[in-house]
């Protein structure tokens, strides 16, 4: 059957269920959201005079969550404004409304008797045919759907979403007994399509994937750190972004997350897994019992691992428990001489052998720990999945792995992690041998651009089910499909005519040797080919332009060098915009300054929903000069026949700039004007690319023609410019800003303007672009610049001088 969501009623409003309802709202479904009604008035509730019965006081647990939810950070909604497309309620009135909903979702308390009470209920309203499913982090599938009508179990299963839904990719999707194939099909496509997630089909086992395998490895961090005597602050250096892991690494997420998940979720699995061969791990350690009768749970509770507290002169200084003493004392810097060795090596993969060959405490954690989790995963392969990838899937998209367990494992060499396991006393599955006795060396490898993985089944090599809509830019590369690179760019033939231009720069930051990759992937495309994809699979599309060497040329006044840089990326742009070919840029995570520029002359964006898109130059002093200031003018006068007052339109434009405002999704960057009318939002941002291609296909496919450069731009001169010029002066006044920020903002302005015109008038993009180029080279000049990049080079953080 043809499935549609049009509508889906979420059950239960906490952190999960409002969650929840937002992303379905940020794709543009309605959402019920429903939750019980109270059972006794507020003090409030009863000055006002209000009964149980009053509307108000039904629906206030349900609104609280949400505007709570809403207001929150990081923000679950791509633009506060879908909010409007959740309609709120409570059980006792509205639960009969689920039964115009295609899914129903329920979100309650984690207690089987609660949530079969609330299906007993459900079936009275719930429309046949329609999806029933449970948001359970643990609560087997089959104990929910006991005594439930055929129809229930047929179209029921787990549904488990990370938190926040948001921003964690990973989507469980957790068969009933009875669960019908097609809801299973469906579900999966529909999560990876719709709701943006990598969607892992998991067996009805204790902990699902994720939890089993990520819980297993913090409790282990645990015990090895206890084992060798670690700090706190040692344990969080050693399992953060060095091994690819999450910045918050072990104890500060638990702290994050609260130590009493930590300790239900372990006790559970104890009790559920008795027959588990490394339940061991599981034992919670004592200074974790102790903490929790101490109720020090982290941030939720105000001292965890880690507490805040206030220094000498007020000012605020982080703590670390010492594990010895169960106190706290000033946290200390951590140095390890194994992590000193990887400082230069920027390829995670690269990272792992030295640091298991570490001489010091450092090296004895990571041979203790990978040795431990990869006998583990083995040992859960079929167990809690078929297929290792889904493992692997699970780790990276539910915790924030880099690379998955058994991608770690490929890393380091399958046989050196075997033996690993037996030095850390542990004992990897039989099919892991068998396979490296059979000659097959890797969990994965890459035939014909084909991701494929081990398949202990089947003991042999199976595609990767699932990403065939997906182009990985890694398997091209390993198929061979680089057509020329340099040190900071590449160009990669997509096949059926389309070439992308990669960045492969640290936080890919435009550099000259990212545009002459650029520019190369504009000749070849134009001489061969039929359009040309911009695009990465880094976590951030650009950062921006290379700010350091932007300041060495000015320390060094050296302008004229400075004054071609410019040039020749504003150059860059316009050969990009006015090619023969059609280009397509892909934005995605960070899309900063010359990021934003570059996709601003692109002629069309396919953006992932998670991209923050800005012109921040304003920060450290400067105004776009790679052609964004020129073209956000330009997009602003082709506004200028649609009836809103001119001036309205170019102070709306120009606030956006000279504040350095970025889009907190690729939705609110339409509002901002970054993406225009045309321009694609893609959810999964695994598609992005393949999606471009075909934007790319569809553009040349409709008779492409090279466009031909505007010299019809209206601007308003002096009129406009008095008027920005005595805002900005009003604002200097009220010492709102400073005088940098005056001049700043007044050079803005100049360019936006035109100049000083006499009168509005006509110009072209090549005379605001040497406009932009002037007030950009001025700027170098000025030192109070040179101190906000500075700030930033060093410090990461912006100065306001």
């Amino acid at each position: 059957m043809k499935r549609v969501i049009k509508k889906v009623a979420v059950l239960g409003s906490g952190v999960m269920g409002s969650r929840i309802a937002c992303h379905f709202a940020n794709i543009g479904v309605q959402v019920l959201l429903l939750d019980i009604a109270p059972r006794e008035l507020t003090a409030d509730e009863e000055k006002k005079g209000l009964k149980l019965d009053a509307p108000a006081v039904k629906n206030r647990i349900v609104n609280a969550a949400l505007a709570a939810a809403v207001a929150s950070n990081p923000a679950p909604l791509y633009r506060k404004a879908d909010a409007a497309r959740i309609t709120t309620g409570n059980f006792d009135d509205n639960l009969k409304d689920i039964a115009s909903c295609d899914w129903t979702i329920e979100v309650v308390v984690e207690r089987l008797d609660i949530k079969k009470s609330l299906y007993e209920r459900v079936e009275q309203f719930r429309k046949k045919g329609t999806l029933i499913t449970s948001n359970t982090s643990g609560i087997p599938i089959q104990q929910l759907a006991e005594g439930r009508s055929e129809d229930f179990r047929q179209h029921f299963c787990g549904t488990h979403f990370f938190n926040p839904p948001r921003y964690l990719k990973l989507l469980e999707i957790i068969p009933g007994p009875e669960t019908q194939p097609e809801v299973l099909d469906f579900l999966q496509h529909y999560g990876d399509l719709y709701l943006g997630k990598t969607v892992v089909l998991a067996k009805d086992t204790p902990g699902f994937i994720a939890n089993r395998v990520g819980v297993w490895a913090l409790l282990d961090a645990m015990h090895t750190m206890q084992k060798l005597g670690l700090t706190v602050e040692e344990t969080d250096r050693l399992t953060g972004p060095v091994i690819g892991h999450a910045k918050s690494a072990t104890l500060r997420t638990s702290d994050v997350v609260g130590l009493d998940t930590t300790i239900n979720v372990a006790n559970g699995l104890a009790a559920g897994l008795p027959n588990d061969e490394a339940k061991d791990v599981f034992a919670l350690p004592d200074f974790v019992k102790q903490m929790g009768e101490r109720k020090w749970l982290g941030d939720k509770t105000g001292q965890g691992f880690y507490q805040k507290v206030k220094g000498a002169g007020g000012k605020s200084e982080i703590q670390a428990l010492n594990l010895a003493t169960m106190e706290y004392q000033p946290s200390q810097k951590v140095k390890f001489p194994t992590l000193e060795l990887t400082k230069t090596i920027d390829k995670l993969a690269d990272r792992f052998k030295v640091l298991v060959g570490g001489k010091d405490k450092a090296g004895e954690f990571y041979r203790l720990s990978f040795g431990g989790l990869f006998a583990y995963v083995s040992n859960r392969v079929p167990e809690i999945a078929d297929e290792l990838y889904k493992i692997d899937d699970a780790l990276r998209a539910g915790f924030g792995w880099e690379l998955g367990p058994f991608e770690t494992w490929d890393a380091l060499g399958v046989p050196a992690g075997v033996e690993l396991a037996k030095a850390a006393g542990r004992t990897v599955a039989p099919w892991v041998e068998e396979m490296l006795a059979a000659g097959y060396q890797t969990f994965y490898k890459v035939e014909d651009g084909t991701r494929k993985f081990y398949d202990q089944a089947s003991k042999s090599y199976q595609p990767i089910p699932g990403v065939e809509n997906f182009i990985i830019l890694d398997n091209l590369r390993a198929s061979g499909k680089v057509l020329w690179k340099n040190s900071g760019a590449s160009v990669l033939d997509l096949g059926d005519g389309i070439l992308n231009v990669e960045f492969h720069a640290k936080m890919n930051a435009l550099g000259q040797d990212v545009i002459e990759g650029l520019l190369r992937g504009v000749d070849m495309a134009e001489k061969g080919y039929r359009g040309l994809v911009v695009g990465n699979d880094a976590p951030n599309f650009s950062a921006g332009a290379n700010l350091g060497l932007v300041y060495m040329q000015a320390l060094e006044q050296e302008f004229d060098e400075l004054n071609l840089m410019i040039q020749q990326f504003q150059q860059a742009m316009m050969r990009m915009r006015y090619s023969s070919i059609p280009v397509v840029g892909t934005p995605h995570g960070l899309t900063l300054g010359g990021g934003c520029e570059l996709n601003l002359h692109c002629d069309k964006v396919v953006a992932a929903a998670e991209s923050y898109i800005g012109l921040v130059e304003f920060g450290v002093g400067l105004i776009p000069g790679g052609g964004g200031t020129k073209e956000m003018t330009l997009r602003t006068a082709a506004k200028y026949e649609d009836g809103e007052p001119e001036y309205n339109l170019l102070r709306n434009t120009y606030m956006t700039i000279s504040t350095a405002k970025v889009s907190t999704s690729a939705a609110e960057a339409f509002d901002l004007g970054f993406l225009r009318r045309g321009d694609e939002v893609v959810v999964n941002p695994s598609r992005v690319i393949a999606q471009a291609k075909a934007a790319a296909l569809e553009l040349a496919d409709a008779g492409y023609s090279q466009p031909v450069q505007k010299r019809n731009i209206k601007v308003h001169g002096r009129g406009a410019l008095g008027m920005f010029m005595s805002g900005v002066y009003a604002m200097k006044m009220g010492n709102y800003i400073s005088d940098h920020d005056e001049k700043i903002a007044n050079k803005l302005a100049y360019v936006m303007c035109g100049g000083d015109l006499s009168a509005p008038t006509e110009v072209s993009e090549q005379y605001l672009l040497d406009l932009e180029r002037e007030a950009f080279l001025s700027l170098t000049g000025e030192r109070k610049t040179l101190e906000r990049i500075q700030s930033i080079l060093t410090t990461g953080k912006p100065l306001r001088n």
